[in-house]
């Protein structure tokens, strides 16, 4: 009964911890915590699997690493870097079909606007 219970436990934690890495992921090109999610979800892993601690602290690591470089850089290194960021939170609200129900509500009748995925129409 103790080995089931565990065991439940520790599939209990392997998917929330999961889900939470994943919806990190999604959300590191946009403003607000996506990093902070992906931490989050290693921490919940780590609670249960000693490989998740291993990659928390060299993550932590790396994005310290990756700080510190960005903040050494040129204001136009820096500029470049929002750019992408901001080109690639576009391209997903694009793709996503954002700009479409937008299009669709204010009637606006631009097709380029609409996701050639044609998702959430």
């Amino acid at each position: 009964m103790q080995r089931t219970r565990k065991q439940i436990k520790r599939i209990a934690t392997a998917i929330v911890g999961g889900v939470v890495i994943i919806v990190g992921i999604i959300a590191i090109p946009y403003p607000g915590p996506g990093w902070l999610i992906v931490f989050a979800g290693l921490a919940i892993l780590a609670t249960e699997f000693t490989w998740a601690e291993r990659v928390l602290d060299y993550a932590r690591h790396k994005y310290d690493m990756w700080t510190e470089w960005s903040k050494r850089q040129h204001v136009a290194v820096r500029f470049l870097i929002l750019a992408l960021t901001g080109a690639i939170v576009l391209a997903t609200l694009w793709l996503l079909n954002m700009f479409g129900i937008f299009d669709t509500v204010l009637q606006l009748h631009m097709s380029w606007l609409h996701s050639p995925l044609g998702i959430f129409k």
